[in-house]
């Protein structure tokens, strides 16, 4: 099942998501980044560009990239469980594309558990490429890093969509 699109609302992450943003980081991640980090991020870091996904005011998703010349790095992204599997990870990937090339932004990177084969599945379902491993990358248990880049192409963006800072 799909969700519809008129149901959420796509907005630049601010302080009062933070709360929500903690609860999917919780259920999400290992090692979850704690609310002094993405504060840290959102008001401090002027590299740092994140984006958040809601549902009636709910935030049910973020994703966040640190944008440096016209590369990007994507640092997190994340989807309640409830909401997964409905199409949000795309929109939120698709958002951060249209966002960061309006930026300048020409090559996107990521990293992804070496275990997480889902993501892989996704990134490279939307011209992700592996280009490496980062051994040892993960500190919770060593795992490995599967490294991922990407080339954005106007055509390939939605001139349409507008975040604005």
């Amino acid at each position: 099942m799909r969700v519809d699109d008129d149901l959420f609302e796509l907005d630049v992450m601010t302080v009062d998501d933070l709360p929500g943003v903690q609860v999917i980081e919780r259920y999400s991640f290992p090692t979850p980044w704690s609310m002094r980090a993405f504060l840290s991020e959102i008001t401090e870091n002027d590299c740092a560009h994140y984006l958040v996904i809601r549902r009636k005011q709910q935030v049910v998703g973020y994703i966040g990239v640190w944008i440096i010349l016209d590369e990007g790095h994507i640092t997190n992204i994340a989807v309640h469980p409830a909401w997964r599997r409905k199409g949000l990870g795309t929109r939120l990937l698709t958002a951060i594309f249209d966002y960061a090339y309006q930026r300048g932004v020409r090559r996107l990177t990521l990293e992804v558990r070496v275990s997480n084969h889902g993501a892989q599945s996704l990134y490279e379902k939307l011209g992700f490429k592996r280009v490496g491993i980062r051994p040892g990358y993960y500190l919770d248990n060593n795992e490995d890093a599967v490294i991922m880049w990407k080339e954005l192409t106007e055509n390939e963006t939605n001139s349409e969509t507008y975040l604005g800072d």
